[in-house]
């Protein structure tokens, strides 16, 4: 495109080419990426050609339409306009049809990029292997021990546990029992008496008591 043309080619060529109505802003935005025209130059370049006769243009609230000259593009009969439609359908369906595929491809290669690479899937079976070899050894180790822990000798471990937790349910009843029956005539809180006679309650401590 030289200097003197001012993109008057460039513009004619679009709007015969696409045959439709647009507004200078339409084609400067179309064409501004691809050509590098300015929005001026297109503006100018756009009435210049409506001017020579080249283009028409029409005015709607303040706006102003350009379009081809129809007079130089061939009647189109009634058969002709039903082949272009059904030209049209089917083109719009093949466009549905491919973009749909392109969407699945799509999915699909994005599937494919977050999968493994065979290198990391092989140096995670590898070591997946030596995991399990490990859990072998551990089970072997202990099948083959001798200080198992008899069925006898866990339910006294576990009785003497419900014991021992009965016991310790029983004495922090009774020292919060004296507690309270103190703090009835004490002066003071019951977290300064605490600090007083210093002691230590299984919450100061961070300590629960166990279910039986």
């Amino acid at each position: 495109m030289s200097k003197k043309d001012n993109g008057t080619s460039v513009i004619f060529a679009y709007l015969n080419e696409k045959n439709r109505p647009y507004s200078s802003q339409d084609v400067f935005c179309n064409l501004q990426k691809q050509h590098g025209l300015g929005k001026t130059a297109v503006v100018k370049a756009m009435d210049l050609l409506a001017l020579e006769g080249k283009i028409k243009e029409k005015s709607y609230n303040k706006q102003k339409i350009y379009f081809a000259d129809q007079s130089q593009f061939k009647d189109v009969d009634d058969v002709e306009l039903k082949a272009m439609d059904a030209q049209i359908s089917q083109l719009s369906a093949d466009v549905q049809s491919i973009t749909q595929s392109s969407r699945q491809l799509d999915a699909e290669l994005k599937e494919l990029n977050s999968a493994l690479t065979t290198e990391e899937v092989m140096s995670e079976i590898k070591e997946l292997k030596a995991e399990c070899s490990g859990y072998r050894a551990r089970v072997e180790k202990i099948k083959s021990a001798t200080n198992h822990v008899t069925p006898e000798e866990r339910e006294k471990v576990y009785t003497d546990r419900n014991v021992y937790v009965k016991e310790w349910k029983k004495r922090k009843r009774l020292a919060s029992d004296m507690m309270d029956s103190i703090l009835e005539g004490y002066p003071k809180s019951k977290k300064q008496f605490l600090e007083e006679v210093g002691v230590e309650t299984d919450e100061d401590c961070k300590v629960v008591v166990p279910s039986t």
